[in-house]
């Protein structure tokens, strides 16, 4: 009786000294296993007289019973344990304030674009749209640029199936718009547009926004009036100074490259001219009787001039560092 009682207090407190269950379950197999020490107990009851083995019997089953209770005590004090450590690793302290949602803000270009697009309006233009994948036509050919022209290697671009290619600038927006309505026309025509160059300043895509405006006298001054009309309102300075300097396109004629300055020297900005009377043939429009201008300009170079940004690929890695600055 007394190594049953002894038995009992080895293995309450080896299983009281476990700190994981697995060295639980190997303090377990040292008593209760098949070759543990109250399971040989059980054994040798074989050994002992008839008259003995009732009561040996029950007092094994009795040490047996209280070891099984010590065992189940010691696997629930451990659950609780790592529970509690579990519920302490994972604590939520449902008192502080909420991360909050993220807020999404519009793209400086589409800003740009935004206010450009609100400028012009003011101004009576409507905006017009077209396809990104164009024809040679449309592209080049009813700009007054055949086939071998010198200006194609000006607009050397990436061509698709079937001979058309990604447009190198918005103008056949402008072709397809008088083609479908009769003057006076009135539009500008924002848009990407593709071409083979890449770097810090160009990009193999980027935004184009050019303006034409048809009608019975649309002159040069209408032109200079409502270019440095929207520079002005665009970077919001009165004293921006605008000049024109002469050029060449295929379009236009005559043709003027326009410069802008905020008295610190002058910058390029875009190109212009009075629409060429070829043109106008190309879409049933009488030169005789209808005249206007064109201009064009990359949306990009004006807006790295708004926002005083000084490399053109800022734009399009995505870098929330960066497009949060503006929102």
């Amino acid at each position: 009786m007394q190594e049953l009682e002894q038995l009992v207090n080895a293995a309450g407190a080896e299983f009281a000294a476990c700190d994981d269950s697995a060295a639980l379950e190997n303090a377990k197999a040292r008593y209760l296993g098949k070759s543990g020490s109250l399971t040989e107990q059980l054994k040798n009851l074989g050994k002992l007289a008839a008259a003995e083995r009732a009561a040996a019997g029950a007092r094994i089953n009795e040490a047996k019973s209280a070891i099984e209770a010590a065992l189940t005590a010691r696997r629930e004090a451990l659950s609780q344990a790592r529970l509690a450590a579990q519920l302490a690793a994972e604590a939520l302290d449902v008192t502080l304030p909420g991360r909050g949602l993220g807020t999404g803000g519009l793209h400086p270009l589409s800003r740009a674009l935004e206010r450009l697009t609100a400028i012009f309006a003011s101004m009576g233009f409507s905006v017009a749209e077209g396809p990104e994948i164009e024809d040679d036509f449309h592209n080049f050919t009813a700009l007054n640029t055949p086939e071998n022209h010198p200006a194609r290697s000006m607009h050397d671009t990436f061509y698709v199936e079937g001979g058309r290619l990604l447009r190198t600038h918005t103008s056949p927006v402008q072709i397809r718009f008088m083609e479908e309505h009769a003057p006076p026309v009135k539009i500008i025509a924002p848009g990407r547009v593709y071409r083979v160059d890449s770097d810090a300043t160009h990009s193999p895509m980027f935004h184009q926004i050019e303006g034409l405006w048809i009608d019975r006298e649309v002159s040069f001054a209408d032109l200079k009036g409502v270019v440095s009309e929207f520079l002005r309102k665009f970077f919001e300075r009165d004293d921006l100074q605008v000049r024109f300097r002469p050029s060449f396109f295929p379009f236009t004629e005559p043709s003027a490259e326009i410069d802008m300055s905020f008295g610190d020297g002058w910058l390029e900005i875009a190109g212009s001219g009075q629409v060429h009377p070829n043109v106008l043939k190309q879409v049933g429009i009488d030169p005789q009787v209808w005249q206007g201008f064109a201009f064009g300009m990359g949306l990009e170079r004006i807006a790295m001039l708004r926002y005083g940004i000084s490399d053109l690929r800022l734009f399009f890695e995505n870098d929330l560092r960066f497009l949060r600055q503006f929102n």
